[in-house]
């Protein structure tokens, strides 16, 4: 028998928001997750008439105070399963706290937080209620991340010398902020975005896909965060030299006045052995370069172990339902993927399973933890004219 869609709350997604459209699209790409209730802006009367327009019927809440006071009093299959917090960097700590306390499980927009200190609370609320709880860094949800994360912590290219992580933009290379685009004003308030824009909302991106394909952690780092367009208040460049938890170095940079760049994320890791690269723009292919061979471009959908190179796949990396390789997945199969994952574990911790949150199937707290700690690094080191500054 066919087990119910489980039910998804919203916290944020009105007024024109960008990142609300391609997670609800992923959450009702399986058929087993449905959005059912949402508190969608700030102003009451603008998230009940937002709430009246959506696309399909929903049950609209004035607040996220109401809706998780509402819901919470439900009974489970008529209550939200899930709730997908996406507002703006500063309305993710409350409303994140406020579903723990009440037994609702997470799934966060990035960055966690805007402070280490309101993440670590979050962290401790997770582990002490036993709660799933995800981030949605959306290119962990590529199969082609997962496959690189085998390749590199498998040691088929040896051990990791050198990592290159980035994320290039263009779209805030003039005053975009001053053009009337709500996604550019609050990026670069302070209030809004914490203490970085560049680093904060896409370096973290960058970090979680180093830290994600080599398995490795960032313990120091020498940060560079620059401003290029005059009279704003954040980093819209951001630079740093990074010593990992093996010995080895890496790059994590960002920028978004790069003209002509769109949504360049990428990643190259050096090995003893050899090179892996990966690029998101391209997210269906996966090069791996060896001493005195051709380059072997692996495809989605398209690998086949003990190839000479790979060596025994795990079961469940090659049994993840996709669609047929030369049909192309992209972002929004990565959301989707993301979602499908974390469903697994909030129907575990309803039926009292185990479950495991562990960073492996998309980004945990502690994973989102990270990512402020790492730019706090960023920022201090900055202040310290590029000063070594270790990541805790």
């Amino acid at each position: 028998m066919s087990q119910r869609p489980l039910n998804v709350g919203l916290v944020g997604g009105g007024g024109g928001a960008f990142i609300v459209q391609p997670h609800q699209k992923a959450i009702h790409m399986d058929g087993t997750r449905r959005i059912t209730a949402a508190a969608l802006h700030p102003d009451p009367k603008v998230a009940m008439s937002e709430a009246a327009n959506w696309p399909y019927p929903i049950q609209g809440y004035t607040s996220y105070d109401e809706m998780i006071a509402v819901e919470s009093k439900k009974p489970v299959g008529e209550r939200v399963d899930y709730v997908l917090i996406v507002t703006p960097n500063h309305v993710h700590f409350d409303p994140a706290m406020k579903c723990i306390q009440a037994g609702i499980p997470v799934f966060c927009e990035k960055p966690l937080t805007v402070t280490v200190e309101e993440s670590d609370k979050l962290v401790k609320a997770v582990q002490e209620k036993k709660i799933p709880f995800g981030v949605a860094h959306t290119y962990l949800g590529h199969w082609t991340s997962r496959f690189s994360r085998h390749i590199v912590t498998s040691g088929l290219i040896g051990e990791v010398r050198w990592a290159d992580s980035y994320y290039i933009q263009g779209w805030l290379a003039g005053r975009t902020e001053d053009t009337g685009s709500i996604q550019a004003e609050w990026r670069v308030d302070p209030k809004r975005a914490g203490a970085s824009c560049c680093g904060g909302d896409i370096g973290t991106h960058a970090l979680m896909q180093l830290r994600y394909v080599t398995g490795l952690n960032v313990t120091r780092v020498q940060g560079h965060l620059e401003t290029f367009v005059a009279g704003r208040a954040l980093d819209d460049h951001f630079t740093t030299y990074c010593q990992l938890s093996n010995g080895g170095k890496a790059l994590v940079r960002a920028t978004q006045i790069a003209i002509g760049h769109k949504n360049d994320l990428g990643i190259e890791v050096n090995g003893t052995k050899g090179t892996l690269q990966w690029r998101q723009e391209f997210p269906e292919e996966v090069v791996i370069k060896l001493p005195n061979q051709p380059d072997r471009t692996y495809f989605r959908g398209a690998v086949s172990a003990n190839d000479g190179f790979l060596k025994d796949l795990p079961a469940d990396l090659m049994a993840e339902p996709t669609i047929p390789p030369g049909h192309p997945e992209a972002f929004h199969d990565a959301f989707a993927r993301l979602h499908r994952c974390f469903e697994q574990d909030v129907r575990a911790y309803q039926d009292g399973k185990p479950f495991t949150c562990d960073g492996a199937k998309y980004a945990s707290v502690a994973d989102g933890r990270m990512g402020l700690a790492f730019v706090e690094a960023a920022v201090r080191s900055a202040q310290k004219e590029g000063a070594w500054v270790d990541v805790t």
